[in-house]
C-alpha cells in the first residue's frame, strides 16, 4: 500500500509537468562525491527522466557539504539551485534559520518514525544515513581498539579523521566525542588524540584515501565503508570499529529552496524514497536506505543492525557545534 500511494504520487506530478509541454529545468547543489561518475547523481538523473520526461536535471558538485551550504547562504534568493542534496542532520538547525528552503507535500508512509523525528516536517527529506566509525584493515591493526576513550588513548595508532569546519564528517566526530566525555575532560582528549593524528583533512574524499595508502590505522569514515569494498572490491579485510559507548548516525537530506516548488522538485524528493532511487543510493553513495526491504541483502541486513541498537541521530543547534569547533580549535592550539 505504502508503495502504491508513492507511486500515485509520482503519477499526478507527472500528469501535471506533461500539462505545461514544455522541460523544466532542475538545479540540484551536491557534494562533490555524490555527483562524481561513480556516485549517485548520474544513475539518479537517468532513471528519473525516464519517469519525467519533462524534468531535465542539472547536479552542480560542490566540495563538502559545509561549503556548499555556505555558498547557498551567500547567494540567498539569488541563487541558481532549485533543490539541494547532502544536507545532514548537523546543519538542520542553520538551515531552518536560514529560512532558504520550503515545505514540501509527500507522501512520508514508508519512512520509519526515527527519520521523522529528526527532520519534523517536510522541508528536509531524509534519504539516506550511516553510522559514523573508525575503519580499519584486519591484516594489519591486529589489536583494535573497543572503545573511543582507547582510541584517543591509544598512542601506537596513526589516525585521520576530517576538519569540522568543512567536513559533515568532522562535525560528527564533534557529536561524538562531546557525548563520550564530559565538558571538563573535552579539550585534554583533543590534546591526547591529536599526538597521534596524522593529519586532519578538509573533507572524506581526502582523507579516506590517505588511509588506503598506508597513511594510517584508523581513518574517520562511515559503517557501510566496508560493504563498499566486500561487494564492489571484492575485498573482506577492511572493518569498522565497534566502540562500547555506541556510535552517532549522519542522516543525509534533500530539500527544495524557498519558491522553486514545482513538479519536478517535488517528483524528485518523493522519487529519492521509492525503492528504485533507495537501491542507487544505497550501492552508488554506499549508505543504507531510509525505507525498509529495498532488497539488498547486505545494506537491509546492516540497518535493522544498526536499528536493533537504537541508532542515535542527533540534532544538533548550530550555536552548539561552533562552540565545539572552537573549543577543538583552541585545545589543537595550546
Amino acid at each position: 500500500m505504502k508503495q502504491i500511494l508513492t507511486t500515485s504520487l509520482v503519477t499526478s506530478l507527472f500528469l501535471s509537468a506533461s500539462a505545461l509541454a514544455q522541460d523544466i529545468p532542475v538545479t540540484i547543489y551536491s557534494s562533490s562525491s555524490f555527483a562524481a561518475d561513480w556516485g549517485p547523481a548520474l544513475p539518479l538523473k537517468a532513471d528519473f527522466e525516464k519517469k519525467m520526461p519533462f524534468c531535465k536535471l542539472n547536479f552542480v558538485p560542490i566540495s563538502g557539504a559545509g561549503v556548499m551550504f555556505n555558498r547557498l547562504r551567500l547567494e540567498g534568493k539569488k541563487t541558481p539551485a532549485d533543490m539541494v542534496l547532502t544536507l545532514n542532520n548537523f546543519m538542520l538547525d542553520a538551515g531552518e534559520k536560514a529560512q532558504l528552503f520550503g515545505a514540501s507535500s509527500l507522501d512520508l508512509s514508508a519512512v520509519p518514525a526515527e527519520f521523522k523525528k529528526v527532520s519534523g516536517a517536510n522541508t528536509f527529506v531524509p534519504y539516506g544515513f550511516a553510522e559514523y566509525a573508525f575503519i580499519y584493515d584486519k591484516n594489519k591493526l591486529k589489536n583494535p581498539p573497543t572503545s573511543l576513550k582507547e582510541l584517543v588513548n591509544r598512542q601506537d595508532l596513526r589516525v585521520i579523521y576530517q576538519d569540522p569546519r568543512t567536513s559533515a564528517v568532522g562535525q560528527g566526530l564533534m557529536a561524538w566525542m562531546n557525548a563520550v566525555y564530559a565538558p571538563e575532560d573535552i579539550a585534554q582528549a583533543w590534546k591526547t588524540l591529536a599526538k597521534h593524528t596524522v593529519t586532519v583533512g578538509k573533507g572524506w574524499s581526502e582523507t579516506y584515501p590517505a588511509f588506503l595508502k598506508g597513511e594510517a590505522d584508523v581513518v574517520l569514515s562511515y559503517n557501510t565503508s566496508p560493504l563498499y569494498h566486500l561487494l564492489v572490491e571484492k575485498k573482506d579485510q577492511y572493518a569498522s570499529l565497534n566502540f562500547k559507548e555506541g556510535h552517532i548516525a549522519q542522516v543525509d537530506f534533500a530539500s527544495v529552496v524557498n519558491g522553486h516548488q514545482n513538479a519536478c522538485t517535488q517528483g524528485f524528493l518523493q522519487y529519492l524514497l521509492s525503492t528504485p532511487a533507495q537501491r542507487i543510493l544505497s550501492q552508488a553513495n554506499t549508505m543504507l536506505p531510509v525505507i525498509d526491504n529495498i532488497d539488498l541483502a547486505e545494506y537491509d541486513a546492516l540497518k535493522k543492525k544498526v536499528f536493533q541498537n537504537a541508532v542515535s541521530m542527533p540534532v544538533v543547534p548550530q550555536k552548539q557545534m561552533q562552540q565545539w569547533i572552537n573549543q577543538w580549535q583552541m585545545a589543537l592550539a595550546e
